[in-house]
């Protein structure tokens, strides 16, 4: 089991999470890489919790599944929790966002592309279509009469 984890300064909002809903899913883009002969895959793959794919010699089926095209082997991957809500914290702390257990590959970095939401703290403001591949995000709560934001993003991937 592998787990996705963020580490991040919120400033008047908590609860950071991606719109993962049956409806809207959110789609973890990850660099993948074969634990076989450790060939990195040279395109981002993307993993939905609400997909399912067929293994090969119908051993199941899992959210995601590869074949290394360096060492023909396949591998899979399966998302194994909802996304857990990043809470506003001081100072900012390590916290999981999505667990997932992979057979045969290794996601190597994360990219925070799609959709985010967040609430405001002080206001219960809902935020929506918060853009994090810039690694940072500012908005301004009308409610709390503030400025809002995001930053200092650290994203690590680690056996949960």
């Amino acid at each position: 089991m592998y787990a996705l984890t963020l580490t991040a300064e919120l400033n008047g909002v908590t609860d950071l999470r991606p719109k993962d809903t049956a409806e809207s899913p959110f789609w973890y883009t990850f660099t993948v890489q074969c634990t076989s002969c450790r060939e990195t895959h040279g395109n981002p793959v993307s993993v939905s919790r609400f997909e399912t794919n067929e293994l090969s010699g119908s051993r199941g089926e899992a959210n995601f599944v590869w074949k290394c095209k360096n060492c023909k082997r396949e591998s899979s991957c399966s998302i194994k929790t909802p996304p857990k809500p990043y809470e506003q914290k001081e100072p900012p702390k390590q916290q999981t966002i999505v667990e997932f257990d992979c057979r045969g590959l290794e996601f190597t970095s994360f990219s925070p592309e799609g959709e985010w939401l967040a609430d405001g703290i002080e206001s219960g403001t809902k935020f929506e279509g918060i853009d994090l591949q810039e690694g940072e995000w500012y908005e301004y709560d009308e409610k709390a009469n503030d400025e809002v934001s995001i930053k200092d993003l650290k994203w690590e991937i680690k056996r949960a």
